[in-house]
């Protein structure tokens, strides 16, 4: 059972992985930046209305594993379509696609851990099954770079073929019948309602509020650090962004020993630092472009998710009633992977429109002077790693755009900093010390 729950993590976050990384660049460099911010945007617009999918649907009518591979197969051949209407040119189109496809997917994955929590006879084998999921991540991301891929339409071929094979599994997955059949609706309980009264503990308002509005610089990650990293001269982002996955494993197995020493503020407070460190790493790093202050940053990503999302879904936990964590759980993926993400999303696309203006002129200038070069399989995967810029390309043009790269990451950096300091001053709720056998569980 572990086994093929399991391979339904894996090829799950294979599925996501292998266009979502590098959507940014992609687009960017088949001129279709312009669909960068709504195209990311359709992730937090999905989570947002999953929870309702799933509260009125999946919940209540159909078993879990079946509305699984609906939605996957539906999803898989979006994904397999949008090569073929990306040669339009239509930004909007792109848009709409990815909207479409996120829509099918987000629900599946409160569908997975629906379909593992109900077959599992002890909810602490959960993290050594949900780990598959981050192993998918990386080799999706491996495999999209060994072949060269970052910055090709081919990575939606990629990930659609593994909807499409993940759906078709999720027909063998166990039975799982729907957990709430013939239960009444519960408004209060679907809307959140119940979870909102925590809002009344001042200490919960403040991690809401600052665990909200700190996802507003953290989109600037996920939608532009692969464009960022093509043009500094990574060979393939798509594996480069994987050492981040790497590193969020060995994190997660020093969670334990940090939160008996810490506690849970000063956890958070060092994942909120880490994003600061990461975008200032990043902006020094464009400025320089000194590569080696950028992977320093991309390394850090194990920090800046682990010690913050965990913690936050740990404080979260324990602060709710018994009877509440669900929805409690629910509400914070609600106003952080749904509200603050779709505003980081909104403001990142705007700041770089108006601050990397010459982001498609240098794309033009890397692509014409690297059109001719043909690489095979085995130099593609020497090469993986590497960085350098290809012979010809305009030097000024790439000082420019990297001065214009630093001051785009300048702002989420600024904005990380005055976040991280509102948390530390405002947030004083009664310091924890969790035991390891608690942090396991």
């Amino acid at each position: 059972m572990t086994t093929r729950l399991s391979i339904m993590m894996f090829l799950q976050f294979f599925t996501w992985s292998s266009w979502f990384a590098t959507l940014g660049l992609c687009l960017g460099k088949n001129g279709l930046s312009d669909a960068i911010g709504g195209a990311y945007q359709s992730a937090p617009v999905a989570a947002i209305v999953a929870p309702l999918f799933l509260g009125l649907i999946a919940d209540r009518f159909f078993s879990s594993q079946i509305v699984m591979a609906v939605l996957l197969l539906l999803g898989g051949g979006i994904l397999i379509s949008i090569p073929g209407f990306a040669k339009s040119g239509s930004s909007e189109t792109i848009e709409w696609l990815c909207l479409g496809h996120m829509l099918r997917f987000m629900p599946t994955l409160g569908l997975s851990n629906t379909i593992v929590f109900s077959n599992i006879p002890d909810q602490n084998n959960f993290p050594r099954i949900r780990v598959w999921g981050t192993i998918g991540w990386i080799v999706a991301g491996l495999i999209v770079g060994f072949l060269g891929w970052s910055a090709k339409f081919d990575i939606f071929q990629l990930a659609g073929g593994c909807s499409l094979l993940l759906g078709l599994y999720s027909f063998t997955l166990p039975h799982t019948p729907p957990p709430g059949r013939g239960k009444p609706i519960d408004l209060s309980a679907l809307l959140m309602l119940d979870a909102l009264a925590l809002l009344r503990r001042i200490p919960f308002l403040v991690f809401m509020i600052c665990s909200t509005l700190i996802c507003i610089p953290l989109a600037y990650y996920y939608a532009y650090t692969s464009a960022f990293l093509g043009q500094l001269g990574f060979s393939e982002p798509a594996s480069t962004m994987t050492i981040g996955q790497m590193s969020e494993i060995f994190f997660m197995l020093l969670i334990p020993f940090f939160f008996r020493r810490m506690g849970v503020k000063w956890m958070i407070v060092m994942g909120m630092a880490a994003w600061a460190l990461r975008y200032l790493l990043f902006a020094l790093g464009a400025a320089h472009q000194q590569s080696s202050l950028v992977l320093v940053a991309v390394i850090l990503h194990g920090i800046c998710y682990d010690f913050f999302f965990v913690t936050g879904f740990m404080y979260t936990d324990r602060e709710a009633p018994a009877d509440m964590r669900g929805q409690a759980q629910s509400m914070l993926v609600f106003f952080t992977q749904g509200v603050g993400m779709f505003f980081g999303y909104w403001i990142a696309d705007t700041q770089f429109g108006n601050t990397v203006r010459s982001h498609d002129a240098l794309n033009k200038s890397l692509h014409s002077v690297s059109a001719a070069t043909s690489q095979s399989f085995t130099e593609s995967l020497s090469q993986v790693f590497l960085v350098s810029q290809p012979e010809g390309v305009d030097t000024k043009l790439l000082a420019e755009t990297m001065d214009q790269w630093q001051v785009f990451w300048m702002l989420p950096a600024a904005m990380s900093v005055l976040i991280l300091t509102l948390f530390t001053l405002l947030f004083r709720d009664r310091e924890i010390r969790i035991e390891l056998s608690e942090v396991s569980a």
